[in-house]
C-alpha cells in the first residue's frame, strides 16, 4: 500500500502510548476487511506532526479472506479510515516482500515560507520564518550533506543509542517558488530527526547564526549539541519510497502470477 496522510491530529505513523498513530488506524481498517491479517509494516517511522504523500506499508492477508478485487480495495480501505489518512494505491507483492527492509531510498521535503505574513494556506504544512534567508549561502551549505558521512551530529537522542550513525545522501537540494522554500532530502537511511535537524541547522545558516564552514566542523564533532536546531515537524512530508529494479520486478510478477492463478481458477470451477 502506498499512503497519504496529514499528521497533524497523530502521534506519528508507529504505535505509540502518546496518542493515536496512523498504523493502528490503518491496521484497523485492514481488520475490518480481512479479520485474519496480521499486521501493518511500513517503511518508515515519522514522528507526531509529520506528513506522507508516499509511504509505503506490507500486510498479510489470509488467501481465503480475500475476496476483494484489487481494483476495489482503495476504496474498502478508505471507507474505513478517516478523511485525513487515504490509501493512494494496492499492489499484490511478493511474500518475502518487507516495506522497510527493501527500500532502496526516502525522499523527504520540507517546506519554509520565507516571509514576514505567514500563508494562512500553509499553516500545518510549513514553517513560517519571518526574517530574510541567505540562499546563498544555505545552499553552500546543504551541498556539504550530499555523501556518506556520520550524521551522529544531526540525530537527536533516542531511547536507544545507535552504534551506526553513518548514512548516505544523494540529494541535499533547496528549491525557491516565490516566499516558499522547499528542502527536498533523499537517501539510503534516516537517523531520528535527522531531516528536521538538517533543515533547523540550513535555516540558521541563512538567518548568519553558522557559516558553511561551521556546518562542516559539526560533522567532526559527532555531537548533537554542536549542530543547529530541529525544525518543527509540521513542514515536513515523507514524500516518497523507492525499491530496486530487482524488486519492481518481482512486485510485477507477482501480479501476473496471481491474474493468470485467478483466470485458472475460475476457468477450472
Amino acid at each position: 500500500m502506498t499512503i497519504a496522510f496529514d499528521g497533524t491530529h497523530y502521534a506519528g505513523w508507529q504505535f505509540q502510548l502518546s496518542g493515536l498513530a496512523v498504523q493502528q488506524c490503518v491496521e484497523t481498517a485492514l481488520k475490518a476487511l480481512f479479520p485474519g491479517s496480521l499486521g501493518v509494516h511500513g517503511c518508515s517511522r515519522t514522528d507526531a506532526g509529520v506528513h506522507a504523500l508516499g509511504l509505503v506499508a506490507h500486510a498479510d492477508v489470509p488467501r481465503e479472506e480475500f475476496r476483494i478485487p484489487i481494483r476495489k480495495l482503495i476504496l474498502a480501505l478508505n471507507a474505513h479510515l478517516p478523511e485525513d489518512i487515504r490509501v493512494q494505491k494496492v499492489s499484490r507483492c511478493p511474500q518475502d516482500f518487507h516495506a522497510q527492509y527493501q527500500a532502496h531510498s526516502k525522499e523527504y521535503r520540507y517546506q519554509v515560507w520565507n516571509h514576514p505574513g505567514m500563508n494562512p494556506l500553509l499553516i500545518a504544512r510549513a514553517w513560517h520564518v519571518a526574517k530574510t534567508l541567505d540562499l546563498v549561502s544555505m545552499r553552500r551549505a546543504a551541498a556539504l550533506f550530499v555523501g556518506k558521512k556520520d550524521f551522529r551530529s544531526f540525530a537527536c537522542n533516542h531511547d536507544q543509542f545507535i552504534e551506526n550513525t553513518v548514512r548516505t545522501l544523494t540529494r541535499c537540494q533547496i528549491q525557491k517558488r516565490g516566499h516558499l522554500l522547499t528542502f527536498v532530502i533523499e537517501g539510503n537511511g534516516f537517523l531520528y530527526k535527522m531531516c528536521r535537524s538538517i533543515v533547523g541547522t540550513l535555516v540558521q545558516v541563512g538567518l548568519g547564526r553558522y557559516t558553511p564552514a561551521d556546518v562542516e566542523a559539526m560533522f567532526e564533532k559527532r555531537d548533537r549539541e554542536s549542530a543547529g536546531m530541529s525544525a518543527p515537524a509540521e513542514g515536513l512530508t515523507l514524500w516518497k519510497v523507492s525499491y530496486r529494479a530487482e524488486s519492481k520486478k518481482e512486485l510485477e510478477q507477482s501480479a501476473k502470477n496471481a491474474k493468470l492463478c485467478s483466470t485458472w481458477k475460475g476457468t477450472r470451477e
